[in-house]
């Protein structure tokens, strides 16, 4: 008899000890960053709760840069948000609680995870992003070529969000749907049409 509540003992130790596994964000087969992996701050201020209905798709704007490892990519990118700054055009951004987007995918592939989906994100243009799952793509597609690595894990990446977050074909969009803007440039809206079929015919 005491051996076996000696035995009881030890499992309820054993098994009070462990920690669920944390659910990541996107497949297993697509290298991810985590916000702990990359060191990201606290958000700066309040952010608004919202609920996924839609999956829209931004480009940064930017060069392409695949020497540069994505932690930095993510710390700067933060450090931008969360500062009042001047745009090139001119306009003055205010501080953001957090980095705009939800998840980032660099030239290279890799995926990191930008604010936290359960918040709305936020946008320098005249839409209001409550509601959007928002995936920013790093390169300027008005000039630059989505690569191929961007390209394999944006066919993996997008149904597999659409499929977890109950998020339909025809509410897979870009950035230009909603607001003046050319964002995500020509060379990746062009390819909305392939990930809306991607995620009409998957099972």
């Amino acid at each position: 008899m005491k051996q076996a509540l000696f035995f009881a003992l030890i499992a309820v130790l054993f098994f009070s000890c462990q920690r669920p596994a944390t659910q990541q964000l996107v497949p297993e087969n697509i290298a991810y960053l985590s916000r702990a992996d990359w060191g990201a701050k606290p958000a700066v201020l309040p952010m608004r709760p919202h609920d996924l209905t839609r999956l829209t798709i931004h480009h940064t704007a930017t060069r392409q840069l695949p020497e540069k490892p994505l932690k930095e990519k993510m710390v700067l990118l933060q450090k931008f948000s969360q500062e009042e700054s001047v745009l090139a055009s001119g306009k003055t951004k205010p501080v953001w609680t957090d980095i705009p987007y939800h998840l980032y995918v660099d030239c290279n592939g890799v995926v990191a995870e930008g604010r936290e989906l359960a918040y709305a994100g936020d946008s320098n243009t005249a839409y209001d992003p409550a509601g959007h799952l928002l995936v920013v793509v790093e390169g300027n597609f008005e000039e630059e070529e989505i690569t191929p690595e961007q390209l394999v894990t944006l066919e993996a990446l997008v149904p597999a969000l659409a499929k977890r977050y109950n998020i339909p074909a025809d509410s897979i969009g870009g950035h230009l749907d909603f607001a003046m803007t050319l964002c995500p440039g020509k060379g990746l809206y062009e390819k909305l049409s392939h990930f809306r079929e991607l995620v009409a015919h998957q099972k």
